[in-house]
């Protein structure tokens, strides 16, 4: 979902890490050239990462957390 609430795209979790994720995205990936952008993780919107787009390969992204500080 785009920053500003528009745009909400369905996608695939396919891997994630403490600073990332490796999503398949439904539909046009063109939106994501926002650059930043929520990943959101539950069907009521309440679990959510910022993101920005770290590559694109077809339908699949690579994404990084921003504002993710690694923990101990």
């Amino acid at each position: 979902m785009g920053v500003d609430g528009t745009w909400p795209r369905a996608c695939v979790l396919l891997d994630v890490s403490n600073s990332g994720a490796k999503i398949e995205v439904e539909g046009s990936i063109e939106v994501l050239k926002a650059r930043e952008f929520f990943l959101v993780l539950s069907s009521t919107g309440l679990a959510y990462r910022r993101c920005e787009l770290i590559w694109i390969d077809g339908l699949t992204a690579g994404v990084r957390f921003v504002g993710n500080k690694p923990r101990k």
